[in-house]
């Protein structure tokens, strides 16, 4: 039985957020007033009025709560009564013993009566909503999370099936009663013994309500938050890493000095508004100083804008993020020593009294934190003497910084008007104060949030909201987008991948080594029997993230890669003692890797325990292990990379310990990481990974091992000048390594003979040429200056860096990938979001890229699929790939190209496709996921489609019980399909013809650009035509004006005509309009410029009139040609081409059609009409494209496609089928149809069913 206790089901993330006094006080004072008002004997009525008074009272307020129909008590989203029920609550007495569940019994009235709910919420009301469901005796609650009723009996079509009969009263009884004994019983009891669910008992928290230890407290906190809005309504928390803190994000903009912007459907980062822009915010106080200094003037121009002023703009924006990264990370470690230190505050060193100024700050990146305690002076010690030393390259001077500005060159000389919403308020809420020196704004600003790496379990007099590395990563990741839109992959997303792909390439690595066939992480547990060659194998790993943004993917990985060592019991300390499951849980929730004890108390670093710092000093050392080893990424936008990395640094400061060599007095310093991460242009390189470099290494003297070694030792140097000369030396390794490789450029190589034949053949030749042989020379010599002009050019362009402008060499930067030979033995897994930017928009840049020979290029296409061959590329073989991007390569045409790609050259292992599902906030782009190997393929890609947002929510799960075996074998879209869809499919494939091969015309009805005017109602129609003058005219013009059907008039075989005519003047007739008196009248009323066909603006009396839009027809015509006027004439299918339902009507009598349908004539229109209308019709439109409001779009190029049989000897059968539902429409007429459509496909009774619940479905849905 899967019973859990309140602190195994709490986010981990969210136990440690801290509790208000005055929240924690009302909430045991409610349930104090809960406990006195229940006695036994109530009526039931009573209680559950006491219970919802005690909800009310603590969370659930600002709620729309009250029983509903048969629900004792609903809560819903809001306080509306029109939001979706996210609560269901069932209330039994305390003394309704016999319907009360237990944990001996769940299969009881209660849960029977929750099932029944649930299902009349969830298929009937398509509520997606729910969150949890409670049955209660007001002492005793199980809490059941939605998923698993959604996982156990919503996803049971057997019982969907039997409750849908049950709601419609296909069943013996429609009595509630006859439910709960007759259907929901039976699938209780199959899975009762599986179903999860927390338990708790109030009664046995009634002893803790007066106590005030912590122990009681940390109990009562657990209750507390169990009961939560939070908790029961799944709301963001504080320190949720997939939501935004918008008030701290809004707030730190405004003191940098930016805003958000929309552009193009992006979210993008720029400059204030002239009118809001502040003199003493960080930007614009950077960029005067800039501009006052005529500071551009000694940097590469080029490399930050094609004008002063956007120069000027992104020199200051990486100077800014430069400086906020420091102070950011600088917030962390002060809250961590705080929290080290029980709050003791010699430790905050990041406070206006002790830095006045820039002039302090400065000092404080410079000669405090990059200079051991031995070199600093007398004064810093004094002032700074707990500040540790750090030895890591965030505080040394950028290259930027010493060409241009540091941080104390900014004025000091106003103040920044605090910003409206500012939490900088006092107890009444109104802002402390209307401005504040910019340094004094940001620090207490900062002060007014906790930053420590890990909440507490605790209540607090003001519980500060909590900042962590996560949530930071997210508005580091924003702020970073201000050139393009930022695009934040969310936690839930990372963390999926990180688990999917590191277990394939963990257990390809082992099984590779070993010999062995582990398929899954418990079967690599039973085969290790060596530790430390485990802890080998998996430090040999190399992850890299091609665009690596932020870093989150590798802060997800770095946790990933360590969880995993726990679970294969691999995990150890210092001295070799193995982190123990029986004494500790490490688990990743909400993107944080969360330690608990076996009690389940969350893990904090007390540095007079020993076992404690056993614990800490472990987390920090594998997590140097893993960054220095593992982890790899590039980025084209040196922010990134500066973000990237300080995240990294952030993960090791979260498990900083002091050292036992100075006596518990220092933290031990970070390594210098910075190497890993490096700013290039990933998708631009000269030199080919398989490039031979053997004889380059031999001539030049430099080894392999040389290059390992100085990058190994600059990892971890200890001093700034030892770090400076390897440096140099890994620099000095680079540029000869590139020097000789460039030499041998085969190009160079070729222009070189090419010259030196050119050279040959103009020189003076001994004997004269004959005629044959001068102009076979003649021919030569121009071939040849074309190609030395060519080739000249690109060497130009190279000379003159317009080529590879930012090219980052991945054949020789990380010399991790290098054997000793030199050769590129490449990555075992690439992950990352890659950038999402239309080629066709880059201009030359798009033209640089097509350069680089990518077969995957596609003008039309997108730049992630560059990124998807250059991932693979950089493999080792048998490694793997996993992206997140834009699912449109999977059926659009640009996506031919990488489709073909995967089948041939990859083997894809896993596809999930998040089709109608928002994953980004920035963007609307849908997503998909692909994992795939370098390896041959096997045409078995586990593949799984997540239409609704439940399937998020534990995707690994989701993927393993929804996903599908598919042969993705070709370049053909890629379509996810279940094994029933995939038979349907092949037997539609294998009779069906499309229907653009059928003797048939489909054609869209007439456009007229005005209908106020061309469509009359029957009494025009009459008034039109006795108007005319002469009975000639009469009859002309009645047979000018013809009914009309819009789409709206259509119906399944038949329509609904509603009196309507068209005024029938296409050009193709060329009618004179001289000829129709009476209707030439009628169209003037309405303005000749409104009907002229120019595109014009017209101004009449004042007034502004539009023309139609510009063609060459005449005022009176129609805006369409209508060249096949005639079809109308004939039988046809005529159908609404965008709808929520398919309807095709039959019609004989020569009615016209509105552009809102479409028509097709022809041969065989009785019995296609029948097949269409047919259930078996409507499925294979299932894939037919959408409007963005979800209706089909019916139109000639989604119906062409349709595979329809050809059938002489069934078509008779249908054609008078077609006559019964015409003269006498019936329920067995029409099930006669859709049994011989299913038997033109030969359908399996399984197969009928399928499609029948899928139709079926589709329209209860709309």
């Amino acid at each position: 039985m899967g019973l859990l206790k309140p602190n195994q089901v709490l986010n981990k993330a969210y136990r440690q957020v801290a509790i208000e006094t005055t929240d924690f006080d009302l909430f045991k004072n409610a349930l104090r007033t809960l406990r006195d008002n229940i006695v036994d004997g109530q009526r039931e009525h009573t209680q559950k009025e006491h219970l919802r008074n005690f909800l009310s009272e603590t969370f659930y307020k600002p709620y729309y709560m009250a029983p509903e129909e048969d629900i004792d008590l609903a809560i819903r989203l809001d306080k509306t009564i029109k939001s979706n029920i996210g609560l269901l609550i069932e209330v039994k007495s305390t003394t309704n013993k016999g319907e009360m569940i237990s944990n001996d019994n769940l299969n009881r009235k209660a849960l029977q009566e929750l099932l029944l709910y649930y299902l009349k919420e969830r298929v009937n009301k398509k509520n997606n909503d729910i969150k949890y469901l409670i049955a209660t005796n007001i002492h005793e609650f199980f809490i059941f999370d939605a998923h698993e009723f959604e996982r156990k009996f919503y996803q049971n079509k057997q019982l969907r099936r039997e409750f849908q009969d049950f709601v419609d009263g296909r069943k013996t009884s429609n009595k509630t009663d006859f439910f709960y004994t007759e259907i929901a019983t039976t699938y209780i009891e199959e899975v009762k013994d599986s179903l999860e669910y927390t338990y708790f008992n109030l009664q046995d928290y009634q002893h803790l309500l007066d106590r005030t230890d912590s122990s009681a407290s940390r109990k009562l906190i657990e209750l507390y938050k169990i009961f939560s809005d939070t908790h029961l309504l799944k709301l963001s928390f504080q320190n949720d890493s997939n939501s935004l803190n918008r008030g701290f994000y809004t707030e730190l903009l405004h003191i940098i000095g930016i805003e958000e912007r929309k552009e193009n459907n992006k979210t993008v980062i720029v400059r204030k508004a002239v009118e809001r822009r502040d003199e003493a915010s960080l930007l614009e106080n950077t960029i005067n100083q800039l501009d006052a200094e005529d500071c551009l003037r000694h940097i590469n121009g080029r490399l930050y804008g094609n004008d002063y002023e956007e120069r000027l703009f992104n020199v200051a924006m990486e100077l800014c993020i430069t400086w906020m990264n420091r102070i950011l990370f600088l917030k962390l470690l002060e809250a961590q020593m705080l929290k080290y230190h029980n709050g003791d505050a010699i430790y905050k060193f990041l406070s206006i009294t002790k830095i006045h100024d820039y002039d302090d700050l400065n000092t404080l990146f410079f000669q405090v934190l990059a200079r051991d305690m031995g070199s600093r002076t007398h004064s810093i010690m004094r002032d700074f003497a707990y500040v540790p030393y750090l030895n890591s390259s965030l505080f040394e001077v950028t290259d930027l910084e010493s060409k241009t500005i540091k941080i104390n060159s900014l004025s000091q000389r106003t103040v920044l008007p605090v910003l409206a919403s500012s939490v900088l308020r006092n107890k009444k809420r109104n802002l402390q104060v209307n401005a504040l020196p910019t340094l004094q704004y940001l620090f207490a600003f900062l002060d007014a949030y906790n930053f420590a790496s890990e909440g507490s379990e605790e209540v607090q007099e003001e519980a500060k909201t909590l900042i962590n590395a996560s949530v930071l990563g997210l508005i580091f990741e924003k702020i970073n987008g201000h050139k393009d839109g930022s695009v934040f992959t969310p936690g839930f997303i990372t963390m999926f991948m990180c688990r999917e792909a590191i277990t394939k390439t963990v257990l390809q690595k082992f099984n590779g080594y070993y010999g062995w066939n582990c398929t899954t992480r418990i079967e690599l547990y039973n085969h290790i029997d060596n530790i430390v060659e485990a802890n080998e194998l998996i430090n040999s790993l190399r992850l890299c993230d091609p665009a690596v943004g932020s870093g989150h993917f590798l802060v997800s990985a770095l946790n990933e890669l360590i969880l995993l060592k726990y679970e294969l019991g691999i995990l150890v300390d210092a001295t070799g003692k193995r982190i123990r499951k029986a004494d500790y849980q490490l688990a990743i929730e909400n993107d944080e890797l969360i330690v608990t004890d076996t009690e389940g108390n969350l893990f904090a670093y007390n540095p007079l325990n020993a076992e404690s710092r056993r614990m800490q000093e472990t987390l920090f050392k594998e997590k140097r292990q893993i960054i220095e080893n593992c982890l790899f990424g590039v980025d084209i936008n040196p922010n990134s990379v500066k973000i990237c990395r300080l995240r990294l640094w952030i993960e090791l400061l979260k498990n900083a310990y002091y050292t036992a060599e100075s006596n518990y007095t220092y933290l031990e310093t970070l390594p210098n990481i910075d190497i890993n991460i490096k700013c290039g242009n990933s998708l631009l390189h000269r030199f080919a990974l398989t490039d031979s470099i053997q004889t380059v290494l031999r001539e030049s003297s430099i080894s392999i091992s040389q290059y390992k070694e100085a990058v190994a030792k600059y990892k971890n140097a200890q001093s700034k000048s030892e770090k400076q000369d390897l440096e140099t030396f890994i620099t000095e390794i680079k540029s000869k390594l590139k020097t000789e490789i460039n030499r041998r450029d085969a190009r160079l190589v070729r222009l070189n003979k090419r010259r030196s034949e050119l050279a040959n053949l103009q020189a003076p030749q001994l004997f004269e040429p004959t005629k044959k042989e001068k102009k076979a020379s003649d021919k030569r010599i121009a071939d040849l200056k074309k190609e030395i002009a060519t080739l000249e050019n690109i060497f130009e362009e190279i000379r003159s860096n317009k080529i590879y402008l930012g090219a980052f060499e991945w054949r020789i930067e990380f010399p991790e990938v290098l054997d000793a030979e030199g050769n590129f033995l490449g990555f075992d897994c690439i992950i990352g979001n890659p950038p999402y930017i239309q080629l066709q928009s880059m201009g030359k840049s798009a033209d640089v890229l097509e350069c680089m020979g990518y077969i995957t290029y596609a003008r039309t296409g997108d730049i992630y699929c560059l990124f998807y061959e250059l991932g693979m590329n950089l493999l080792t073989p048998n490694g793997f790939l996993c992206y997140i991007t834009s699912n449109k390569w999977m059926r659009a045409g640009y996506g031919e190209a990488l489709r073909g790609y995967f089948a041939s050259k990859t083997n894809p292992i896993m596809l999930v496709d998040f089709a109608g599902i928002k994953i980004f906030d920035a963007i609307t782009v849908e997503a998909n996921i692909l994992l795939s190997q370098k390896a041959a393929n096997i045409f078995n890609t586990q593949a799984c489609l997540v239409q609704d947002s439940n399937g998020l929510n534990n995707l690994s799960d989701f993927v393993q019980q929804q996903g599908v075996k598919c042969n993705f074998a070709d370049s053909i879209p890629w379509v996810i399909l279940s094994p029933i869809e995939q038979s349907i499919k092949q037997k539609i494939e294998s009779v069906g013809i499309p229907l653009k091969d059928w003797n048939i015309q489909i054609n869209y009805g007439i456009k007229t650009g005005f209908n106020d005017a061309f469509i009359i109602s029957t009494e025009k129609r009459d008034e039109i035509l006795a108007n005319c003058q002469t009975e000639d005219e009469r009859v002309r013009t009645a047979e000018l004006i013809r009914p009309i059907l819009r789409g709206r008039d259509i119906r399944r075989y038949e329509y609904e005509w509603a009196d309507k005519y068209l005024i029938a003047t296409f050009p193709s007739r060329h009618y004179d309009i001289e000829l129709y008196p009476a209707v030439k009248r009628h169209l003037l009323s309405f303005g000749k410029e409104r009907l002229e066909q120019t595109g014009k603006t017209y101004s009449i009396n004042g007034e502004k009139i539009k023309a139609r839009k510009k063609t060459h027809n005449k005022w009176f015509e129609t805006q369409d040609s209508i060249s096949y006027w005639e079809d109308f004439m004939r039988p046809k299918i005529i159908w609404k081409r965008i709808g929520s339902i398919l309807r095709f009507s039959y019609d004989t009598t020569g009615n016209l059609g509105l552009d809102s349908t479409c028509f097709a004539t022809g041969q065989h229109m009785a019995y296609l009409c029948c097949i269409l209308n047919s259930l078996m019709g409507h499925y294979m439109f299932k894939d037919s494209p959408k409007t963005g409001t979800g209706d089909l779009l019916v139109s000639v190029q989604a119906i062409e496609p349709i595979l329809i049989p050809m059938n002489k000897d069934m078509e008779c059968l249908f054609e008078n089928l077609l006559e019964e539902v015409l003269e006498h429409r019936s329920e067995e007429t029409e099930k006669e149809i859709n049994r011989l459509a299913f038997k033109l496909y030969d359908l399996s009774p399984a197969e009928i069913n399928y499609i029948t619940d899928f139709v079926t479905q589709s329209q209860q849905s709309q």
